[in-house]
């Protein structure tokens, strides 16, 4: 069915059905607050492990990037095995899609640290504590700020597409699912326009973070 700019335009303002957009767009942003925050804390203390240990790299890594090999949404019939068709699997799956990104960038950054400097760690006897904080994670924080912003957006992504194969609750996902459900293409289309402006809108406020937090910027 045909729909005029103005009917989309007006369907989150005036429509009885397009106003849950909002309350929907407000659950997608906690469960990517949620979600990422934990998936990106685990992807960071794994990916420093297997960036700086040789035995947890050996451990660790092989599985992990024979798992990220598999299509993000192909877990989605496996979590919702394990973890049923609630909350619980979108969590998980939000937190899936932060863990990879943040997990690679980690690892990456930690193994790229300049041999030379790593020697005059070493030759200065720097205890470990100092050469994370003064050495490694300096070292990584370029890559871990890219990986972040893949993340953040992967998150979003991840979210998004959960709550529409799952379908229930309330969501942005679940919002455009419905929509379509009912053949409202007005409604469809204003929720694919808040789902590309929330991405917009993440990407920059991290963007905008993680430049505000290295010390390269602090120190102009």
């Amino acid at each position: 069915m045909a729909v005029t700019p103005l009917q989309v335009i007006q369907a989150p303002f005036l429509d009885v059905s397009g106003r849950e957009l909002w309350a929907s767009l407000l659950a997608s942003a906690v469960r990517v607050l949620a979600g990422g925050v934990v998936g990106g804390l685990i992807g960071l203390v794994l990916g420093y492990l297997a960036g700086m240990y040789r035995l947890a790299g050996l451990g660790l890594a092989p599985t992990i990037h024979t798992a990220r090999q598999v299509a993000l949404f192909a877990w989605i019939p496996l979590l919702t095995a394990w973890f049923g068709n609630g909350e619980s699997t979108k969590l998980v799956f939000t937190a899936l899609s932060t863990f990879f990104p943040l997990f690679l960038a980690t690892e990456q950054g930690i193994r790229r640290t300049p041999v030379d400097l790593i020697e005059v760690a070493h030759t200065l006897s720097l205890r470990r504590w100092t050469r994370i904080h003064r050495l490694y994670l300096p070292a990584a924080l370029p890559s871990i700020y890219v990986g972040l912003q893949i993340a953040a957006l992967s998150a979003w992504i991840g979210t998004i597409g959960a709550e529409y194969a799952i379908g229930n609750g309330r969501g942005l996902g679940s919002y455009i699912a419905s929509a379509r459900d009912q053949f409202r293409m007005d409604i469809v289309i204003a929720g694919v326009f808040a789902l590309a402006g929330g991405g917009v809108l993440l990407s920059a406020v991290v963007e905008r973070i993680t430049t505000k937090l290295s010390p390269w910027n602090r120190k102009r």
